[in-house]
């Protein structure tokens, strides 16, 4: 009998212990890129998102999908430990699109106390002189 209640006060504890602690968050240092204006000749661009794990569990990026085809995004794929960093790069090619103003968005997945987060990347692609 007093086996089972050391053993029930045990699985109390470490489940008490695990509930407290704080679960993976991700905070981005910006969640938003000008890229300025730029020529259809060089119709690439690229920023990178870096975010850090401020909670106390591995936070992990489920996926990252971009509004549209035009838009690539590339991220960490290994879990982030608390207190660490990591990338979300993003290339926009505007290659066969209409010069101008864009503005796309980037939706990221998590584990994190918060899932989803939006990112946005936007600028100014400016015909190429024939």
């Amino acid at each position: 009998m007093k086996k089972m209640i050391v053993m029930a006060l045990m699985l109390v504890g470490c489940l008490t212990t695990a509930m407290a602690q704080k679960p993976a968050e991700i905070k981005f240092d910006k969640t938003s890129h000008n890229f300025g204006t730029f020529s259809e000749k060089e119709p690439k661009v690229t920023c990178t998102f870096t975010y850090t794990n401020v909670g106390e569990q591995p936070l992990v990026v489920n996926q990252a999908i971009a509004s549209c085809g035009c838009t690539v995004p590339e991220y960490t794929k290994t879990p982030v430990q608390p207190g660490e960093k990591g990338e979300i790069k993003v290339t926009y090619n505007g290659a066969g699109k209409f010069p101008g103003h864009f503005k796309k968005s980037i939706t990221v997945r998590t584990n994190g106390a918060v899932e989803m987060t939006r990112l946005y990347i936007e600028g100014d692609m400016t015909e190429a002189e024939k």
